[in-house]
């Protein structure tokens, strides 16, 4: 049949494309793929860093110290991540349906792979710095809406602010992902702090989850906000030079079944995630009781 070679190639970049739309953590501007070029042909990564250069005073007339040594530092950021999926289409049900099938049951694909990712990604809290914890499992935070109050939801953005703050992370690109009943705490106290809602700070572009943005903060909404024993809900704050994501692998097939009339789709998507700057990371622990 006539360009029938040409269909892996267009479902592929259909979930490909569906993926992109659909991250929140994974996507660009939360975290970055600095190093996504260069594991495309490798199970792993050594990203290389370079120490601190020590400052001293210098005293006329006497001998300066003998000059330091600059270590580096690396670390390993491995594609330790392999997630598939394998679905197929009946060619009788393509036949007597006006719905676009295929096209729908790659949105699912996409769905399901990007909710895989950004589960990954948000399991990294863990690797926060110690100085950006605001709260804990022994000492959450209930927000509230009470103005004034130290955990009115406003405020507690505001202490996330200044932890990142005293780390000496830059103001800019910075953003928060919470749960759903976070965000809508967030919405009702817009009227009373005044915050703007709608435009991203980050690259100028509107990311996706995106709810508001207050206290320097893009603020984005997530289902994949880590809930631990005791549901205590780990919200993630930063800038996208905290975690380092790479895909290797985006392999896509699409096949005609030897004993059924049915193609079968299947796809495999091979990832890695890293903390590499962990003072631009930061927890925010929350509780509703």
């Amino acid at each position: 049949m006539a360009f029938e070679s040409w269909k892996p190639e267009v479902v592929a970049a259909d979930v490909q494309h569906q993926l992109q739309k659909a991250l929140v953590y994974g996507q660009e501007g939360i975290t970055n793929r600095n190093y996504e070029g260069e594991v495309q042909f490798a199970k792993s990564v050594r990203i290389v860093g370079i120490g601190a250069v020590t400052v001293r005073d210098y005293t006329q007339n006497a001998d300066m110290a003998d000059p330091e040594t600059v270590l580096d530092s690396d670390l390993e950021m491995t594609i330790d991540y392999d997630k598939y999926f394998n679905f197929k289409v009946s060619t009788k049900d393509t036949k007597q349906t006006r719905l676009d099938i295929m096209g729908e049951n790659n949105k699912e694909a996409a769905y399901a792979v990007r909710d895989a990712i950004d589960q990954a990604i948000a399991s990294f809290y863990t690797d926060a710095s110690a100085s950006n914890l605001v709260g804990s499992d022994a000492t959450a935070k209930v927000p509230n809406l009470t103005a004034g109050d130290a955990q009115n939801v406003y405020n507690l953005i505001a202490d996330c602010g200044v932890a990142l703050d005293d780390s000496k992370v830059g103001s800019e690109g910075r953003w928060m992902i919470v749960p759903p009943r976070f965000a809508g705490l967030i919405q009702k106290d817009l009227k009373l702090t005044g915050s703007m809602a709608g435009t991203s700070a980050l690259a100028g572009a509107v990311l996706n989850g995106s709810i508001a943005e207050i206290g320097g903060f893009q603020i984005l909404k997530s289902h994949n906000v880590p809930n631990t024993a005791g549901a205590k809900y780990k919200i993630l704050f930063g800038t996208s030079k905290a975690i380092t994501f790479a895909s290797q692998v985006q392999d896509i097939r699409i096949m005609d079944m030897e004993k059924q009339f049915a193609k079968k789709v299947d796809g495999e998507y091979v990832f890695g995630i890293k903390v590499v700057r962990p003072e631009h990371l930061g927890v925010l622990t929350v509780s509703w009781s």
